[in-house]
This record gives C-alpha cells, sequence and structure tokens, in this order.
C-alpha cells in the first residue's frame, strides 16, 4: 500500500493522478500544508467501515429491529418560592 500526498492545488489540476493513486492506497489533500481530506477507493472505504452494503440499502433495510429502551423516571419537582 502506498501512501500519496497531494496539495488541493495539485488535486484540482489533476483528479485523474489523485483517482489512480487511490488505487494503490489513501491520498492525503494538504490545505496550507495539513492534511484536510483522504480520498480511497470505494473498495478501500468498504472494508474499513465495515460494511459491503451501500448507505442506500442501509437506510432503506426492511428488518424489523427489536427496540425497547428504558422508560426514563423524570421526576417533576416545584420549586420552593415561599
Amino acid at each position: 500500500m502506498s501512501i500519496t500526498t497531494l496539495t488541493s492545488r495539485e488535486f484540482n489540476q489533476d483528479t485523474g493522478r489523485a483517482k489512480k493513486a487511490a488505487d494503490a492506497g489513501p491520498v492525503f489533500i494538504t490545505d496550507r500544508g495539513r492534511p484536510a481530506h483522504v480520498l480511497l477507493s470505494i473498495e478501500e472505504y468498504r472494508r474499513l467501515a465495515g460494511s459491503d452494503r451501500s448507505i442506500a440499502d442501509a437506510l432503506a433495510m426492511d428488518e424489523d429491529l427489536d427496540f425497547d429502551p428504558p422508560r426514563s423516571k423524570i421526576v417533576f419537582t416545584p420549586p420552593d418560592l415561599g
């Protein structure tokens, strides 16, 4: 895995180079000399995210979820104004 670093200007001038470099490893894009963004291939992103499902698939899930949160116990105490 190779790591590539590009300035924002280099990235804007040659996005094709950045995309090719992302196939070989992460591409760090700097802004004023500091890392600001990382470009990854979709395969690497999915590996890091831990799922082969797309975000759209995850949001449109058909499964029923069992969600039974504990009941909160809120007690109202009136202020003592006397």
